[in-house]
């Protein structure tokens, strides 16, 4: 009796601890919107603390430090994220951009390759993918991407072609 009134209590403390760290990851991105990332990376770090595999906190903590400028931080919990779900074609997107800013366009180029297999119709993707190739000084291929992205209906892409003379 008394082995079974502990499991009941852990699994009542886990389903708290859970509950707790989706509020915090909750605040941590009202953080983000607010452009406050410091204040929210203390949120996802608090949330990590309670539940270590939860990919939604270090995903709101990679956008936290990319706010901040910080792209290794940023890549390295993008990388996490990945890790726990490789099948989120955002994550790889927002990974590659921290990549594009860092200009290791190769790396970049790969995780728009991969958000392009997992979502083939993603605008952001190809527009960012263009910037990638752009990069690599592939005007040609930036130029496709762009237009790809313009044509599944990025708004931007139509400025992106006329101030790249695509």
């Amino acid at each position: 009796m008394r082995s079974f009134l502990i499991i009941l209590l852990t699994i009542a403390a886990t389903g708290i601890h859970a509950q707790d760290a989706e509020l915090l990851v909750k605040q941590g991105k009202r953080a983000n919107y607010n452009n406050k990332p410091d204040e929210a990376i203390l949120l996802f770090n608090q949330a990590l603390e309670l539940n270590s595999k939860f990919s939604d906190a270090y995903s709101g903590r990679a956008f936290a430090y990319y706010l901040k400028g910080n792209n290794k931080q940023a890549i390295s919990d993008y990388s996490k994220v990945i890790e726990l779900d490789p099948t989120n074609s955002e994550v790889y997107i927002s990974r590659g951009s921290s990549y594009n800013d860092t200009q290791k366009f190769n790396l970049a180029l790969n995780d728009f390759n991969k958000a392009i297999e997992l979502d083939p119709e993603n605008a952001r993707a190809y527009n960012n993918r263009g910037w990638a190739k752009k990069g690599l000084g592939d005007k040609n291929g930036a130029c496709k991407d762009w237009k790809k992205s313009k044509k599944l209906g990025n708004a931007e892409a139509k400025i992106i072609l006329k101030n790249n003379q695509c």
